[in-house]
């Protein structure tokens, strides 16, 4: 079904080396996305991405980002939203605790001396 996939093209941003995705919705409106991290479970891959539009990250609550399944089409690599509750949820978990770890090691090691 047409509506539930995204298509992406990779493009990657040299001075910054990010990994930035421009996904376009079943409406055919574009929007970019970092990566932030890929998990791959029974042969199956999932990345989790962040708006870096500024608009779309003033309307998403912080520290928020989407989760979608990379699946082949016609020989490429091609993005689909996660259909299933249960392996959205374990996904998701997965996902959570991997890049809260990062977060967490951040604002520790940003704290200010002074609260301490």
């Amino acid at each position: 079904m047409q509506d539930d996939k995204f298509d992406n093209d990779l493009e990657m941003d040299e001075s910054e080396e990010a990994e930035i995705y421009t996904l376009t919705d079943e409406e055919g409106n574009e929007s970019e996305y970092e990566l932030l991290g890929r998990h791959d479970e029974n042969g199956q891959s999932y990345v989790a991405l962040v708006p870096v539009d500024e608009e779309l990250e003033d309307d998403e609550e912080e520290g928020s980002f989407i989760i979608l399944k990379v699946v082949e089409q016609d020989g490429e690599e091609v993005f689909e939203t996660i259909e299933d509750d249960d392996e959205f949820d374990r996904i998701a978990d997965i996902f959570e605790d991997e890049l809260m770890q990062d977060v967490y090691y951040d604002e520790e090691s940003e704290s200010d001396p002074e609260e301490e």
